[in-house]
């Protein structure tokens, strides 16, 4: 019986890396996590133990920490193009190099009215993620964002669904929304400043959360993603997920409380949970 080796890769997980950039006045902290896979000719390393065209995983994790040394001074999207560059054209076998990062976010602490020059804060569960898949032809640059927790305590209702037997759900026209958003896009080719328009993508992302008139999870979903396509030409298409994070009201009236709207049980399982791409067509 013949066998074929098909789709394989290989490389090094979750390379944690943090870089002072130290100013003048005042130091900043960047704190990432990067993935390296390679795709290429490597079938005789896996039939007959070929090592001859490996290059060792342990040697991809130095080669981050060497390069973050002068090329890491922006934005993640600029550096993860730096590192694919540089495994693709040192290395005649390999024939794809896909990186993804993850950066972490810290804040400034305010101390006496005032940010402190060295001192930081954790930032919160959401994290900034870039994704660059280089081969002999073509760059492809994906950004997002991961662990958004973003709420709004109106302007959201949830009426006029499917009612069965099992149906306990009551309708309201005033509900919590809350969701710990994933979104994720892929450029039209590669932006000349990366960072600057992520910054730009995401505010833009939460101005329509926060200032649009909800009537379901998936209807705001779908006008955070349109909007993001309209106003930002760049953006190929957009990815949305958002687990809805419960918040039920408490019934207080056993107690002979009016609840109007304000306790609620913030729950985490089970969770509603939406998806959605949009694409130009």
């Amino acid at each position: 019986m013949a066998f074929h080796l098909d789709r394989n890769a290989y490389g090094k997980q979750a390379i944690r890396l943090s870089k002072i950039i130290r100013r003048p006045d005042h130091h900043e902290i960047r704190h990432i996590s990067v993935n390296v896979s390679l795709k290429g000719d490597f079938d005789t390393v896996h039939t007959i133990g070929d090592n001859t065209k490996v290059l060792p995983t342990d040697t991809m994790k130095n080669t981050v920490y060497a390069l973050a040394k002068d090329k890491f001074t922006a934005s993640i999207e600029e550096f993860g193009l730096h590192l694919a560059d540089h495994f693709l054209s040192n290395n005649p076998q390999v024939s794809e190099v896909d990186i993804e990062i993850t950066e972490f976010s810290w804040k400034r602490m305010t101390i006496d009215g005032a940010p402190h020059p060295h001192s930081f804060i954790d930032g919160g569960s959401e994290k900034h993620e870039a994704h660059i898949k280089k081969n002999r032809q073509q760059t492809t640059l994906s950004a997002g964002i991961k662990d958004l927790l973003i709420l709004k305590t109106t302007d959201s209702g949830f009426e006029n669904y499917i009612k069965d037997q099992y149906t306990t759900l009551k309708e309201t026209a005033d509900r919590i929304f809350s969701t710990q958003c994933e979104v994720s896009w892929t450029y039209d080719g590669l932006p000349p400043n990366p960072g600057q328009l992520y910054n730009e993508i995401r505010n833009n992302l939460l101005h329509t959360f926060a200032t649009h008139k909800s009537l379901s999870v998936q209807h705001t979903l779908y006008a955070m993603g349109e909007n993001a396509l309209s106003d930002f030409p760049s953006i190929r298409e957009i990815t949305l997920k958002m687990p809805n994070k419960h918040h039920i009201p408490f019934n207080l009236q056993q107690f002979g409380i009016d609840n109007e709207n304000e306790i609620f049980i913030a729950t985490d399982e089970p969770y509603g949970y939406i998806t959605g791409t949009l694409t130009r067509e």
